[in-house]
């Protein structure tokens, strides 16, 4: 009970920050600064954004079990492409850069495309917003014995040495709180293991000495396998 409490803090405390910024974004514009309200605009755009799509997907969570989502091959690449797409704009606003590195033979795999696009949405966005100024973030696709792995290298704080070990097997249980990486990350990664798991896949992580590497493994499409 005390964990599944605790859980409902964090997505509670996660979502209220972007309400929070909101407010004090349309608090700063000033009607005469054209600059301002430019900046302002763009910013409260993204940032409602971000926040619809994350309770759209927390509602997704909640109905994972109504066999409302179906499973079907799924082109990894084209996913990949469509949400290096839409953030372009925002790393190249924010002076960064999103490499896209394909090496993968197996094209298909078995997935739900929109659960699929939220996750590597989730984990190029995470990587945008905790790189520093000037840095590469990378895109990657590649096979993994009988699955495809999709992998995003970000620059930001260590990840902590918990929730390392908790994405070591394949998920993390419940919203969980990141002190070193405020914002969506902890509930994003809970919302990406639970894609995955539905999914018959897994998430995981590297940690690098200068960043972290998120790890999603999906099976290959048995579809792909009869060509």
């Amino acid at each position: 009970m005390a964990k599944e409490v605790d859980g409902v803090f964090v997505v509670a405390h996660e979502l209220k920050s972007p309400l929070a910024l909101t407010r004090q974004l349309a608090l700063s514009i000033e009607p005469e600064d054209i600059d301002s309200v430019k900046f302002a605009k763009e910013k409260i755009i993204s940032t409602t954004e971000r926040a619809m799509r994350q309770v759209n997907d927390l509602t997704k969570v909640a109905r994972l079990e109504d066999g409302l989502f179906t499973l079907e091959p799924v082109s990894v690449r084209g996913v990949c492409d469509d949400v290096a797409r839409e953030l372009r704009y925002l790393y190249r606003e924010n002076h960064k850069s999103l490499r896209e590195k394909y090496t993968n033979r197996s094209k298909l795999a078995t997935a739900n495309r929109e659960m699929l696009y939220s996750v590597i949405y989730n984990f190029c966005s995470n990587s945008l917003r905790y790189s520093d100024e000037e840095t590469r973030s990378e895109l990657s696709v590649r096979d993994r014995g009988d699955k495809i792995e999709v992998s995003v290298r970000d620059f930001g704080p260590a990840l902590p040495v918990n929730i390392w070990k908790e994405l070591k097997h394949g998920w993390i249980l419940e919203p969980t709180s990141i002190a070193m990486r405020p914002g969506s990350s902890g509930l994003g990664l809970y919302i990406a293991s639970k894609f995955a798991r539905f999914m018959n896949g897994e998430v995981s992580a590297i940690r690098h000495r200068d960043g972290t590497s998120f790890i999603l493994r999906l099976p290959i499409s048995k579809q792909a396998s009869l060509f």
